[in-house]
């Protein structure tokens, strides 16, 4: 019903459910291909290793891409880009239909889209959204993005039998529908605020303003750390399972299956409303950790390993509601855009951190050693938690003096 009602008229302003409505259609882009481009990838090089310094080569352009889009916003308006991140998509589609080694191009145009369009959609939700909405937001964004992320994993390997291009033109489908829906919504027309507007030419700028605030560097350190988990979970359960003789839609389903969890992102909302911020996010790194240690210690039990992995991932659902908090509280209105793009390079410096780990681990260990570095880093990222105000998040009338 509250889809139905967002069609029936386009709002003058646009808010929590029409950001959420066009995640959705991204969810259906990115989720659909999680575990298509490992598997695709690994079929072309046979090697997880290459496979790894690809992804690590293809993490250093998409942060470049992510550091230039403010000084590009300067000179072309940033709906323009936004559209100019969903023709990535397209060309990654290309690229994907034309299958072999040609996929690694379209993971370079699959990457680059995402950080085009990730930059800007942080950019808009930072000009549109107060901040006491951004966990509602972000529940949201995961429960109308549910179907694709659920759906979308499993889909992709099941697809690919049939045709190795298939999961493309779905890609190409949903990323048409979704620019779509971001001109339809009246977010493309948002006008920023003139604080907003003054966006410093160079990355280095902003970068610097990035470091003096250690609250902000805590909250992007939280992101990328969150993406690592993730980014290995897509990744390499995948390829541990075809390894392991699992077969190769194993990666998929337990993809899919994780993301049942999106679904219940109100309740995690609610519960984490009920405690705070920080012990959301301290209670997502270490049960996720944990589990991803345990996964590595029984990875001679493969279905174990996976069925703890997918523990894991579980908690990972948990830091996507919460995990991002820290950094978007924190952001003054006169960086918005600034900071959007600092936020933005937590998926390209966890596609540089994580490949560039798991390529020094797999030259002395299996793929379990890799499940064993990704839950000592989310550890890690439990005892920085643990600096974290115990009242972030909580309205201002309501804190304990």
């Amino acid at each position: 019903m509250r889809i139905r009602s967002l069609l029936q008229r386009r709002p003058d302003r646009p808010g929590v459910r029409a950001f959420a409505f066009i995640s959705a259609f991204d969810a259906v882009v990115r989720g659909s291909m999680l575990s298509v481009y490992p598997l695709l990838m690994y079929r072309a090089w046979k090697d997880a290793a290459v496979v790894s310094q690809w992804y690590f080569g293809i993490g250093v352009l998409s942060l470049l891409t992510a550091l230039s889009v403010p000084a590009l916003v300067r000179h072309i308006p940033r709906r323009w880009v936004y559209a100019v991140g969903v023709g990535f998509y397209l060309l990654a589609a290309v690229f994907g239909v034309m299958g072999g080694k040609a996929v690694t191009v379209a993971l370079l145009c699959h990457a680059l889209a995402a950080a085009c369009i990730f930059v800007c959609f942080n950019a808009y939700v930072l000009d549109s959204i107060p901040k006491a909405d951004f966990g509602r937001l972000e529940s949201q964004r995961l429960l109308y993005g549910g179907i694709g992320w659920t759906a979308g994993p499993v889909l992709g390997v099941w697809l690919l039998p049939l045709w190795h291009g298939a999961p493309f033109v779905l890609v190409a489908v949903a990323a048409l529908t979704m620019l779509t829906a971001f001109w339809w919504t009246g977010v493309s027309s948002n006008r920023v605020g003139v604080a907003a507007a003054h966006v410093s030419p160079h990355p280095l700028a902003y970068l610097g303003r990035f470091l003096a605030q250690p609250r902000l560097v805590a909250g992007w350190y939280f992101a990328v750390m969150r993406s690592c988990g993730w980014w290995v979970f897509v990744v390499y359960v995948g390829i541990y399972g075809v390894q392991q003789g699992l077969g190769d839609q194993v990666g998929g389903t337990v993809t899919s299956v994780v993301s049942v969890g999106t679904f219940f992102a109100p309740l995690m909302l609610a519960w984490m409303q009920r405690h705070s911020v920080r012990h959301a996010v301290r209670t997502g790194f270490l049960m996720s950790g944990g589990f991803f240690a345990l996964a590595a210690l029984f990875s001679p039990w493969p279905w174990v390993a996976v069925a703890l992995l997918l523990a894991g991932a579980c908690y990972l659902v948990l830091l996507d509601i919460c995990g991002g908090l820290p950094f978007m509280m924190s952001v003054k209105p006169s960086q918005r855009t600034e900071m959007s793009a600092v936020y933005s390079t937590f998926r390209d410096v966890s596609g540089i951190v994580g490949p560039a780990v798991a390529w020094v681990v797999l030259q002395f260990s299996p793929v379990a050693g890799v499940f064993a570095a990704a839950g000592l880093a989310l550890l890690g990222a439990w005892a920085v938690a643990g600096r974290l105000h115990p009242q972030l998040g909580v309205p201002g009338a309501q804190r304990v003096r």
